[in-house]
């Protein structure tokens, strides 16, 4: 699992695993059952405090991504019926809000925006 932090994105670092690891789930490269790494073994790897890592996957089980078992570690929890479909599309608002926001202040117009969504949707950018 490639989790990639960044000390001055704004962003909080249990935040940004949290994410990162939704996005491996949501896109299927974790399956369900599939183990996450022990909290201790992935701030050591990302060079954080397992106390970050802790409240990354505690976040994780509360929106109902990972399962926790005492002792044995997190595992990618079971898939229940469209919750993940509506989780990906919450995802993708939030990113696109972020754009839209940015694209304002900017004074960018709608025709733009779409525009520039069309190309780099298309790869093209």
């Amino acid at each position: 699992m490639n989790i990639v932090i960044s000390q001055t994105s704004g962003q909080p670092i249990y935040e940004q695993i949290a994410r990162q690891i939704k996005g491996l789930i949501l896109r299927g490269e974790l399956c369900e059952g599939a183990a996450l790494p022990s909290m201790r073994l992935l701030a050591r790897d990302l060079r954080i405090s397992v106390i970050t890592t802790k409240r990354a996957y505690e976040e994780l089980e509360r929106e109902g991504f990972v399962i926790t078992t005492p002792g044995k570690g997190c595992y990618v929890a079971p898939r229940p019926e469209g919750t993940w479909d509506q989780a990906r599309q919450k995802q993708v608002e939030e990113y696109l809000r972020r754009g839209v926001e940015e694209a304002k202040n900017c004074a960018m117009g709608l025709e733009e925006l779409t525009q520039l969504l069309q190309e780099l949707y298309r790869g093209e950018k």
